[in-house]
């Protein structure tokens, strides 16, 4: 299995201080695919995303990334994270933003010339990236994860707060690098994203309630669109929570009080 997985997860847990975040979860990421995850705020998407880089503790079980332990020093080139928010320097220029981590990761001659024309920054590649707008910064971002090209590309909610256009253009280019071999998760709370994944990944409370397809999703439901069919598989959750035995539901009621 391993060959046509980029990721794979074994009963992994997570704890934060008194709060169990993830409780065992178990699960693979095919190669080569967009593999969307899902939910609503807080629902423990960037946990499961900070476990697949390596830059998240965890409390116990396994996570294994294109062979290699997560996290392992030998992933540092094959793995790219792109965090919510614009991880770069304000006051350095596109291009300079990018030639410094390319530098950092001895990435080939144009390479910065490469993601710069990827994301569509050609244009404001001299300016500073505390003049661009939100959503340019977030491309500038998204073009440091690609440097190097990376197999494997994680992205936290890249596409929050932008205009439809832009999301549109970016959802485009995960498609060019998903076509050519690359595998990317990304995470989002917007559900009509969820119609452009290959794979979707349906997250609430620390726990993955649907590991399915988009057309299999609306089919299951019975729904025409990707939030109908998320709200129909939550109310599904918490009926199935009713009848889970009560100690199971004191424990997930004292986890979220915690949270909350």
């Amino acid at each position: 299995m391993m060959n046509k997985s980029a990721v794979e997860i074994a009963q992994l847990r997570v704890r934060r201080g008194a709060v169990q975040v993830f409780d065992g979860i178990d699960l693979a990421i095919p190669r080569g695919q967009i593999t969307g995850l899902l939910g609503p705020s807080g629902c423990g998407k960037t946990t499961l995303m900070r476990a697949i880089v390596g830059v998240q503790r965890i409390a116990g079980g396994g996570v294994t990334v294109l062979g290699d332990p997560g996290g392992s020093r030998q992933l540092r080139h094959r793995v790219a994270y792109g965090t919510q928010g614009a991880a770069v320097y304000g006051d350095l220029s596109v291009r300079q933003n990018l030639s410094y981590f390319a530098s950092l990761l001895k990435a080939p001659k144009g390479d910065v010339d490469r993601v710069i024309d990827e994301v569509g920054l050609r244009a404001q590649s001299g300016q500073l990236v505390d003049s661009l707008s939100g959503g340019q910064a977030t491309r500038v971002s998204l073009a440091v994860a690609l440097i190097g090209a990376p197999e494997l590309v994680v992205l936290d909610e890249p596409t929050v707060g932008l205009d439809p256009v832009l999301r549109a253009e970016l959802w485009e280019l995960f498609r060019r690098l998903a076509d050519r071999g690359v595998t990317l998760i990304v995470s989002s709370h917007v559900m009509d994203e969820a119609v452009r994944c290959d794979r979707l990944l349906l997250m609430r409370e620390g726990r993955i309630i649907a590991d399915t397809t988009p057309s299999s999703l609306l089919a299951d439901t019975g729904t025409t669109d990707a939030e109908s069919a998320f709200l129909a598989l939550i109310e599904r959750d918490r009926s199935d929570d009713a009848h889970t035995p009560r100690s199971r539901r004191e424990a997930r009621e004292h986890r979220e009080g915690v949270e909350g």
